[in-house]
C-alpha cells in the first residue's frame, strides 16, 4: 500500500541475503493484520504474555506466523514476506528486523522450522566454502550473490551498502543504544531507605531535605517472610509533608548498587556530613587504577559509569569517567570448577599461610595465570612456589658467606649479567602490562642464572647486583621475604625506600649472536656469528652449515629468509 517499514540491523553486509522480515507482536503492522485474523490475534496475545527479556527470548522456542503481506527489498526490489515472531523486541530498534537465516543462527532456526528459504551471501575470506545446511555462517568474510556488491569484504560492504541506501533515500546510519530501565527498589531490610512518602491526596511526596537521611530501625525481627519493614507501623506510618494527613513511608530499600556505584568518590569526602561530595573528590578522581572481580565486570561498572556521569551533570565532579585503568580479575577454580562451599572444593588460605607463609601463596597465585584469566588451583604448584623462594633465600646466604670483596666481571660473569638484564627488561615491560605471572618467570630466569656463578670476587659483584634486582622486582608480590633479605644482605633498612631497578643497556650488548638454521621451516642446525655481521654474510654461513647442507641435498635453494638476531630459513625445492 506504499507504506514504509523501518528495520534496524548491525550487519548491512548481509542485506542481500534477506529472505523474510520479522516484526514484534506489538508492532503496528502485526496489530493491523490481526484485526481480521483471529488465529493471528491469539498468537500475538500469547507472545505478549510470554517472557519479554532478551535472556528469556534467547532460550525460548522460536515461534511465528506469516502476516500475509510482503515488503519490497530496498536494493533488489524483490518481494519479502513479513512474519510476526516471538523473538523480536519492540523495545529494540524499530521492532522489526531483516532476517538473514544464512548468517544469523536465530534467523536460521526460525527459517528451518517454517520452511523459509536460506540464501548465503557471505563466504570465508580465505576462499573456503559455506555450508549452511546445519547452522548459520555468522563470521564476516567476502560477499557473493550480492549483485553490485560482490567481491567486497564485510567491512567494505558495510559502508558501501549504507552509502547506497542513503543515496537512494532508503536508509541511513544510526547509533542505537541498548539501554534498559533500572529497577532500583528491593523488598528487603538491608539497604538505603527510599525517601518517598505516599499520601492518598498528594500522591508520591519526597521526604523533606531537613528530615534526611531516613534511618533504618535497628530493633527488627526477621521471620523469613519478606522485609520486616512492611510489618513495622512505627517505621512506615507518618504524616504527609505537604498536607499533614496520615501517610505511609516507602518500605522498599535501594538496590545496593546505588551505594557501590559511587563509593570510590565518597572515600575522598568521607568525613563531610554536610554534602555528598566536596572539592577533594575532584582532586582524587578519576581513580587511577581500578581492580575488580570478573563477576562485576558488567553491571557494577555500567552503573558506576552511569552514576559518575550523573554526578558530573549535577556539578558534583568535573571528570567524565570514574576510572582511568581497569583490571578485571579472573576466578579461582579447583577440580575443574569455580571454588564453592557447596561443591566442597574450597582451599583454606590460612592453613596454607601457616604451612608455607603468605609470600609463598602470593607468589603461587601471581605465577600460575595472568591476573585477568581464571586460575586452576594446584597444591603441587604451591610447593613449587615455596621451593623458588627457598632458592632466593639460599642465594642470600651464599652472598653473605662470600665476604665483601668484589672484582670486575670476566666473560663468564658478563654472560650471567647479560641474562639478568635481559630478564629485567622483559619483567619491567610485563609489570607495565600487569602480567605478573611473567614477572615471576623473569625472576626465576635470573635466579637460575645466578646459581651458575662461582665463589670469586667477580662472581660476588654480579650476585650482589642480581639479587638486589630480584628482591625489588618481587617485593610487591612477596613483600615479607624481600624486605627481610634486603635488610639482611645490607642493601638498606627498608626496601620500600629503594629505587626501582633499571636495565643497563650496555650489559645487553653482544659480540656474537646465535642463529637457528631452518630448512623449509624445520630446525636443522645452529651457528654463531659476529653481532654486526651483514645479511649476506649471515646467509653464506647458514648455507654452509653442514647439517643444513645435508637436508638441502640436491634441491634448489629458492629463497633465504633472515630474521635478524634469531633465525635463517632456507627454502629449497
Amino acid at each position: 500500500g506504499g507504506d514504509k517499514l523501518s528495520v534496524f540491523t548491525t550487519r548491512p553486509d548481509t542485506l542481500m541475503g534477506v529472505t523474510y522480515v520479522a516484526v514484534a507482536a506489538e508492532h503496528p503492522l502485526a496489530r493491523q493484520a490481526a484485526k481480521d485474523n483471529p488465529e493471528l490475534a491469539a498468537f500475538i496475545d500469547a507472545c505478549r504474555q510470554g517472557g519479554a527479556t532478551e535472556a528469556e527470548l534467547e532460550t525460548a522456542e522460536k515461534k511465528g506466523m506469516p502476516l500475509g503481506v510482503t515488503v519490497t527489498h530496498p536494493v533488489s526490489g524483490d518481494p519479502v514476506p513479513v512474519w510476526v515472531a516471538n523473538f523480536v523486541l519492540m523495545s529494540y530498534g524499530s521492532g522489526a528486523v531483516m532476517a538473514v537465516p544464512a548468517h544469523d543462527q536465530r534467523d536460521w532456526e526460525f527459517a528451518h522450522k517454517y520452511g523459509i528459504p536460506v540464501k548465503p551471501v557471505i563466504w570465508p575470506a580465505d576462499g573456503g566454502e559455506v555450508d549452511v545446511s546445519a547452522r548459520a555462517f555468522t563470521d564476516k568474510g567476502v560477499l557473493r550473490n550480492s549483485g553490485r556488491f560482490d567481491g567486497l569484504t564485510s567491512e567494505q560492504a558495510f559502508d558501501a551498502i549504507a552509502d547506497y541506501l542513503k543515496e537512494h533515500g532508503k536508509g541511513d546510519r544510526e547509533v542505537n543504544f541498548r539501554l534498559r530501565d533500572w529497577g532500583v527498589s528491593r523488598q528487603r531490610y538491608w539497604g538505603a531507605p527510599i525517601p518517598i512518602i505516599y499520601c492518598e491526596d498528594c500522591g508520591e511526596v519526597p521526604v523533606p531535605e531537613e528530615d534526611l537521611p531516613v534511618v533504618l530501625p535497628e530493633e527488627v525481627e526477621f521471620d523469613g517472610s519478606g522485609s520486616p519493614l512492611k510489618k513495622m507501623p512505627a517505621f512506615y506510618e507518618c504524616r504527609c509533608p505537604d498536607c499533614g494527613r496520615a501517610a505511609k513511608r516507602e518500605t522498599d530499600t535501594f538496590d545496593t548498587f546505588m551505594e557501590s556505584s559511587w563509593y570510590y568518590a565518597r572515600y575522598a569526602s568521607y568525613d563531610n556530613d554536610d554534602v555528598m561530595l566536596d572539592t577533594r573528590a575532584d582532586y582524587w578522581l578519576p581513580v587511577d587504577h581500578y581492580v575488580g572481580g570478573i563477576e562485576h565486570a558488567i553491571l557494577h561498572l555500567l552503573y558506576a559509569r552511569f552514576f559518575h556521569k550523573l554526578m558530573r551533570d549535577v556539578g558534583l565532579v568535573n571528570s567524565d569517567e570514574p576510572f582511568r585503568q581497569l583490571l578485571t580479575q579472573g576466578m579461582v577454580n579447583k577440580d575443574g570448577g569455580k571454588m564453592s562451599k557447596s561443591k566442597g572444593n574450597t582451599v583454606d588460605p590460612q592453613a596454607l599461610i601457616e604451612r608455607y607463609g603468605a609470600d609463598t601463596v602470593r607468589v603461587y597465585m601471581m605465577f600460575t595465570a595472568p591476573p585477568e584469566q581464571s586460575l586452576e588451583w594446584s597444591d603441587d604448584g604451591v610447593d613449587g612456589a615455596h621451593r623458588f623462594l627457598k632458592r632466593i633465600w639460599n642465594l642470600a646466604r651464599r652472598l653473605d658467606a662470600m665476604g665483601t670483596e668484589t672484582a670486575a666481571p670476566g666473560d663468564a660473569q658478563q654472560a650471567v649479567r647479560q641474562d639478568i638484564h635481559k630478564a629485567l627488561k622483559q619483567a619491567l615491560f610485563d609489570f607495565s602490562r600487569q602480567q605478573f605471572n611473567t614477572v615471576v618467570s623473569a625472576c626465576m630466569i635470573m635466579v637460575n642464572a645466578m646459581h651458575k656463578l662461582g665463589d670469586g670476587a667477580a662472581d660476588r659483584a654480579v650476585l650482589q647486583e642480581g639479587l638486589g634486582i630480584v628482591l625489588r622486582l618481587l617485593s610487591p608480590i612477596a613483600p615479607h621475604v624481600c624486605h627481610a633479605l634486603w635488610r639482611e644482605c645490607g642493601y638498606g633498612d627498608d626496601i620500600l625506600a629503594a629505587s626501582w631497578p633499571e636495565v643497563d643497556e650496555s650489559a645487553l650488548k653482544q659480540d656474537t649472536l646465535e642463529y637457528v638454521v631452518q630448512v623449509n621451516g624445520k630446525v636443522r642446525g645452529k651457528f654463531s656469528i659476529a653481532a654486526d655481521a651483514d645479511k649476506e654474510r649471515i646467509e653464506r654461513v647458514a648455507l654452509a652449515n653442514e647439517n643444513a647442507r645435508r637436508f638441502i641435498g640436491d634441491a634448489t635453494v629458492r629463497k633465504v629468509i633472515v630474521v635478524p638476531g634469531r633465525l635463517v630459513n632456507i627454502v629449497a625445492k
